[in-house]
């Protein structure tokens, strides 16, 4: 049952029930009133949400929009062949390895020709995974160590493309200088962990589109066929005005290192990345980017502010949390829900919901994706019989191939950082326990991380202690 209630009062959905602000006219309510989808369960009578479409498209017609005219990719199988394409890879952990893997495989003529990383184990692995399964040999005069080894790479004349897969933290100042030198950039997602770095990626950005180089980035949901095939439906008005969302990434534990008693804090924290908070920005932002990049596409829409929640329950290194729960808010009284949970024995949920005045799409990467009306009737759904879905690690880097070799210009480096603002946004607003506008965390001065790089202690740094947003209670100990 659905019932909508007329009160001066804003409240956030609640099992069956939505309650709206009034302040309107009777005859104004179900124009204007935005239907929070977040909580509407299927099954429901679609009229309230309907009717208010009705009115408002009443006497126009919506513009239709081929899957070109919204930039969809051509989703080949395989990159076409051209000028040989030289790449240096800067960060050769599992994803970066992965990275390089992927480029070898998106088409022919292509090859990794230099690497650069902090330590020479990693690097070793990495050399002998393009050897083995790409006969790819990089030579040891073209192996770079040590906080500058990108610079090395992106000083060789020889290199016409730079894959930045180091942990997040470095990667603004990676990618100012891949620009720079005029090199076809990937760039694994997120691309900063503060407003600092995502202000050098914006400007950086810019100067890449004037230069006509391209730019693809990680967050590979945007490189699922059945993901655009989904944005075009969603742009051409199926589920209607789009009115809220979620975005989810919810599992168990994820990798962690402890420290050795042979590393500095330096090698430890850089080691153990994904844990440490100025190198990863926490997993809201290093993997909850996915799913709060989707639907930052499909809204078409920036927050003005956030307030949010998190803790650190289970996890055994490191400092930063284990789960967020975070409430954005746009303008036209839109909202969207994420939250991010790392923590074994707890309920799993990978996932993405649009909702609009007609409909839902429930968006995910397990084959499923389709729009549903509330009354629970399937209005579409992907083919996947039909139209098998790649990879979507191994088809950006055909697309990026494919971009270079075709001139097809594609730079993804802003969209990535307002997605990437988007979830500092919340994660501010979490470790805060405040909200957070969207002006002032574009305005914010914000820097995680030393001044300087180099191996030896880290005196600010201290395992084990997250954020505390709040204070301790004033209330007497009874």
């Amino acid at each position: 049952m659905l019932v909508l209630f007329q009160v001066n009062l804003y409240i956030w959905a609640s099992n069956n029930y939505i309650f709206i602000i009034n302040t309107m006219k009777r005859r104004d309510f179900l124009t204007n009133t935005a239907l929070l989808g977040a909580g509407i369960p299927l099954g429901m009578s679609s009229a309230v949400m309907t009717s208010c479409t009705q009115q408002q498209s009443a006497g126009t017609a919506a513009k239709s929009y081929s899957p070109e005219e919204l930039g969809m990719f051509s989703f080949v199988e395989v990159a076409p062949d051209g000028k040989p394409l030289k790449a240096a890879l800067v960060g050769c952990g599992d994803r970066g390895t992965g990275a390089a893997t992927q480029f070898l495989k998106s088409g022919p003529n292509v090859s990794i020709i230099a690497l650069a990383d902090l330590f020479p184990d990693r690097m070793a692995t990495c050399r002998k995974v393009l050897s083995e399964q790409f006969k790819n040999e990089v030579p040891d005069a073209n192996c770079f160590l040590g906080f500058d080894a990108y610079q090395k790479v992106l000083a060789m004349n020889d290199i016409d493309v730079v894959l930045l897969c180091t942990p997040t933290h470095f990667r603004p100042e990676q990618f100012k200088a891949a620009v720079e030198a005029g090199k076809h950039i990937f760039m694994e997602k997120p691309c900063a962990v503060d407003p600092t770095g995502i202000r050098t990626v914006i400007a950086a950005a810019k100067v890449a589109t004037s230069k006509g180089l391209t730019v693809v980035t990680g967050n590979q949901r945007r490189h699922r066929r059945d993901y655009w095939e989904a944005y075009v439906q969603v742009k051409n008005g199926l589920i209607g005005d789009v009115v809220s969302s979620s975005a989810h990434w919810d599992q168990g534990a994820w990798w962690n290192k402890r420290k050795r008693p042979e590393w500095s804090d330096m090698e430890y924290c850089i080691r153990n990345w994904f844990n440490i908070k100025w190198l990863s920005g926490d997993h809201l932002l290093d993997q909850a980017i996915h799913n709060i990049d989707v639907v930052t596409w499909f809204m078409e829409d920036r927050p003005i502010r956030a307030v949010g929640f998190g803790g650190r329950a289970q996890r055994l290194t490191g400092d930063i949390y284990d789960f967020f729960s975070v409430d954005y808010y746009y303008n036209n009284n839109k909202r969207m829900l994420a939250t991010a949970r790392q923590i074994d024995g707890c309920d799993g949920n990978v996932s993405e919901q649009v909702y609009g005045t007609k409909g839902m799409a429930s968006l995910n990467d397990r084959g499923e994706i389709k729009i549903v009306d509330y009354n629970g009737n399937t209005l579409w759904e992907y083919d996947y019989q039909n139209k098998p879905v790649k990879n979507p690690y191994d088809q950006e880097h055909v697309h990026f191939v494919e971009s270079i070799r075709l001139d097809k210009k594609i730079n993804q480096a802003e969209a990535l950082a307002y997605s990437t603002q988007v979830a500092i946004l919340g994660r501010e607003a979490a470790y805060t326990g405040k909200p957070i506008s969207w002006d002032e965390i574009m305005a914010s001065t914000l820097r995680y991380g030393p001044e300087k790089y180099e191996m030896g202690a880290l005196p600010d740094y201290k395992e084990g202690e997250a954020p505390k947003p709040g204070k301790a209670p004033d209330a007497p100990v009874m």
